[in-house]
């Protein structure tokens, strides 16, 4: 497996709110997340790194013992934790109240592609030169696109496309959707923050992937986003599948 990752203050942001992490065990398992923080003074960071960091813990602890077809409950208990941690620190310093992150987190393992994700941080496939959107984004904007009030084309510059209905920390408990499919050699997968996605299009996310080489397309992804105006926190993970042994 390849991994590869960047994150960029973007234009407009003082401080970086997102955080990701991933990591590949000796198996060729892979596990990675991105998170993007919310909150006053430095509260979104704080709330993205605590997500990673309980994160982490919980797949070093629990990943080597795994056993196939636990997936699923494993994740939900992993972002259940990460939550609770958030939710706990929040409690304990006032000015923190509130804070949360998004969280978007997979796991590769026995070729199939294990997602869980709170808020509008994405995951996308993509392979034999298409992209698919993995995730759907927990968002005010999603809302009204499903319920047919606004278009998608109309959600683009909608005033509240950056409000989310999810997220880590928030609350005392968190619900998070799960996604799975199955995966081949030469597909990558990309997480991203709405940093990206909010002003890259989907097509041109795909074109930069297909003409970069692996470890440079999370650079020239926070380039595209700069260029685009991006003033949000930005960050893409990108992971590319190898073929293994089951």
């Amino acid at each position: 497996m390849k991994l590869a990752g960047k994150s960029d203050i973007g234009g407009g942001r003082e401080e970086n709110q997102d955080n990701y992490r991933a990591s590949c065990l000796a198996d060729g398992t892979v596990w990675a997340v991105v998170c993007d923080g919310m909150g006053g003074a430095a509260a979104g960071r704080l709330a993205s790194q605590l997500a990673t960091d309980t994160l982490e813990n919980c797949f070093d602890a629990g990943l080597r013992g795994l056993q196939r077809g636990q997936e699923r409950p494993f994740l939900q208990h992993c972002i259940n934790q990460a939550n609770r941690a958030i939710y706990a620190s929040a409690k304990e310093v006032p000015e923190n109240r509130g804070m949360g992150t998004t969280a978007v987190c997979c796991l590769v393992r026995n070729q199939e592609l294990h997602i869980v994700h709170v808020g509008d941080s994405r995951a996308y496939l993509c392979r034999d030169g298409q992209i698919t959107q993995l995730t759907k984004d927990h968002s005010m904007v999603q809302q009204l696109m499903e319920s047919g009030k606004i278009t998608s084309e109309e959600a683009e510059n909608h005033p509240h496309k950056n409000l989310i209905t999810r997220a880590l920390g928030v609350e005392p408990g968190v619900i998070a959707d799960y996604t799975t499919v199955p995966v081949r050699p030469a597909d990558k997968v990309l997480l991203c923050s709405d940093g990206l996605t909010g002003v890259v299009p989907d097509e041109k996310i795909l074109s930069a992937i297909q003409q970069t080489s692996f470890f440079a397309i999370p650079g020239v992804l926070v380039q595209e986003a700069l260029r685009a105006g991006g003033q949000d926190n930005i960050t893409a993970l990108l992971i590319e599948i190898e073929q293994t042994e089951d």
